[in-house]
């Protein structure tokens, strides 16, 4: 249970840095700050995945909420206007906490009042139940709820309008609207209290993570009616927000289920901390059709096929879920087009994207993975072989974006205008590290899903694949190191293209050391493990740049622009501390003083995760000390590399 209390809960600052997340495992959910106040564009009771795990439309954003006491009025609800902070229901909290769901607790006038909110597992519902305790003295003890809903795409905001349709169908415990012909229905089922239509705009709503951003921050909500719940004779009451007609008396059961199902999901470890892991990690396992997917980050992303092979040791085999690892193997084995695995599926559901070349690569490292963890080599051999054998002929003869091997082994991409790696960030047609030609991790990738092949075809007795795979891999292994070791440096240059040796000190040569399949022998990789400790390691992760570098940038903000070419240019990722973790422990010896000094590393993200994360690991930090959380507030690999660590090392 993480909780805090009034010393947090009554500082907004402070609140409003801690969001909570619930997921339903078909890409909605609801989020907002511990406070209640939406700092977000994103933020909402109940985002819905359309088109799941993709199409999510903010249709609940929030609910304004008073508790009625002998008539007397207090707001609990807390929002940011232009200029000022209305209502002020923070300064009522006495904490907020997870145990397992999103609690939030008020104190008026000696009552007690609890609220949590839960997402029921596969449906885009959201339950938000109440308890008053404490009412001694008091005659009368109403709470009043005014649903403030935004039907819009999550990426965009609402305003005032007049196509929006305010009719509203009211039945026994249920209100029912359909604000747009082309947007789901919104059923809000409750329990028995007093409806009262009413429809007003409420204006101005501001956002302030948005400004920040640089973006548009300010909307309109619709408020259609005012449920008022009389707790007279009953301490509890409820509200269901779903897409689906559902009766409020599903919610306790629902709530019950739900419970029951996330001690299942941590129930393969009693270690604290990969418990806590796994938790946050189950938030981004979704279904994808038939097939399971993983979002890459809360609140923006949608299924990231890097993001996907990169997580999936972590999210699924580290936490004893390899049936899901295989469907999602086979998710996006059915997508390879070209020999390339979709870098995304877009939002609106069109065609997948096929823009990068690390992606495909690491489904190689995935595959691998799930053998060493199941020896499942049937379900490889029928459903994965022939696919990523495919892959490695598109990849000798050439694909999209210029990606193919080179007369050395080593694998060429890139083209001008375009981004292919992880570090992909761009600003209209500003590619900021286009890192085109030979980067180093691709090399690595290439080298280990060569050998990965070459096991693969030794087991399955095709001879012919063996010796061809081995050829490939040996000549590769030959070609690496005289063009990649930084003598001056002791490590390895970051991009190799023709004559051109970029000596930017960047944590991509860490995969050479880390990778199961390595192209660096023990001392050069020793080496390379102590250049990546000294000059980018933080208690977050690994910098994406030296700070001596001109380039680098050590602060994550401001507009787009700004942000974008900050984005690989110093800004910290939690993810990396998984393979470099990975590396210093083999390089090491795995010795117990190396485990010691790993379990030490982990410790600032453990604070980070049951403090500020509230239970979630965020996409980045700042390069600069105290190194401020930015970018995604959950980050699948951020999780799942730490889980997979965590899990090996069995962290206390």
């Amino acid at each position: 249970m993480r909780r805090f209390d009034e010393t947090i809960c009554c500082n907004l600052e402070a609140a409003c840095r801690r969001e909570w997340l619930e997921t339903n495992g078909i890409g909605g959910y609801a989020s907002s700050t511990i406070v209640g106040l939406n700092t977000r564009r994103y933020h909402g009771l109940l985002v819905a995945a359309t088109k799941p795990p993709v199409g999510r439309m903010v249709l609940l954003s929030k609910i304004e909420e008073t508790l009625i006491i002998d008539g007397r009025r207090v707001e609990l609800s807390c929002n940011q206007y232009p200029g000022v902070i209305h209502p002020q229901g923070y300064l009522h909290m006495k904490e907020f906490r997870r145990d397992p769901f999103p609690t939030f607790v008020y104190e008026v006038e000696g009552c007690l009042i609890e609220k949590s909110v839960f997402m029921i597992h596969g449906e885009n519902s959201t339950a938000v139940q109440y308890r008053v305790d404490g009412r001694a003295g008091v005659d009368n003890c109403f709470l009043e709820l005014r649903p403030l809903i935004a039907f819009r795409d999550y990426h965009s905001l609402t305003h005032e309008n007049w196509a929006l349709n305010a009719s509203l169908t009211i039945e026994s415990g249920s209100v029912h609207m359909e604000p747009y012909p082309d947007l789901p229905p919104l059923y809000l089922a409750h329990t028995s209290g007093e409806v009262e239509r009413t429809g007003y705009w409420y204006r101005n709503f501001e956002y302030t993570v948005e400004q920040q951003r640089g973006l548009d921050f300010r909307e309109d909500l619709f408020q259609p009616f005012v449920l008022v719940l009389d707790f007279g004779s009953d301490s509890q009451a409820a509200i269901l927000a779903s897409t689906e007609r559902r009766g409020i008396e599903s919610a306790e059961p629902a709530r019950a289920d739900e419970i029951a199902r996330r001690k299942s999901i941590s129930a393969f470890s009693s270690n604290e901390f990969v418990q806590e892991l796994a938790l946050a990690a189950g938030q981004f396992v979704v279904r994808r059709g038939e097939f399971h997917s993983v979002i890459a980050g809360y609140h923006w992303f949608s299924d990231w096929g890097r993001d996907t092979m990169i997580a999936l040791p972590g999210l699924t085999l580290a936490t004893g879920r390899p049936e899901v690892a295989n469907s999602i193997l086979l998710a996006f084995a059915a997508h390879v087009d070209q020999g390339m695995l979709p870098n995304r599926f877009p939002d609106a559901g069109e065609t997948p994207e096929y823009n990068t070349v690390d992606a495909t690569l690491w489904f190689f490292e995935a595959v691998r993975a799930y053998a060493e963890h199941t020896h499942d080599y049937e379900f490889i051999g029928s459903r994965l072989y022939e696919v990523m054998a495919d892959i490695i002929a598109w990849h000798e003869r050439g694909t999209r974006y210029g990606i193919r091997a080179d007369s050395d082994g080593l694998l060429l991409a890139g083209e001008p205008g375009v981004q292919l790696t992880w570090m992909d960030a761009k600003a209209a047609d500003w590619v900021v590290t286009p890192r085109c030609g030979k980067p180093v991790e691709i090399q690595a990738l290439w080298y280990n899903a060569l050998r990965v092949m070459e096991e693969l075809a030794a087991r399955f007795g095709k001879d012919a694949d063996r010796a061809h795979y081995q050829t490939l891999a040996d000549r590769a292994l030959r070609g690496f190191p005289d063009l990649f070791w930084n003598e001056s440096a002791q490590c390895l240059y970051d991009v190799v293209d023709r004559e051109t040796r970029d000596a930017s000190m960047r944590p991509n040569q860490i995969f050479a050391a880390s990778l199961p399949h390595k192209l660096l022998p023990p001392e050069r990789a020793r080496k390379v493990v102590e250049a990546v400790e000294r000059h980018l390691l933080t208690p977050y992760g690994l910098r994406s740049l030296a700070p001596g570098d001109p380039q680098y940038h050590g602060r994550y903000e401001g507009n787009v622009r700004s942000r974008d070419g900050a984005y690989h240019q110093g800004t910290v990722w939690p993810w990396l501390l998984g393979p470099f973790l990975t590396a210093y422990l083999e390089v090491h010896n795995r010795s117990a003083d190396a485990r010691r000094q790993a379990a030490q590393w982990l410790a600032e993200l453990r604070r980070y995760l049951n403090d500020e994360g509230a239970g979630q690991v965020p996409e980045i930090f700042d390069g600069d000390a105290p190194h401020r959380s930015g970018g995604c507030m959950a980050q699948a690999w951020s999780v799942a590399e730490l889980l997979r660590v965590a899990a090996e090392l069995e962290v206390t």
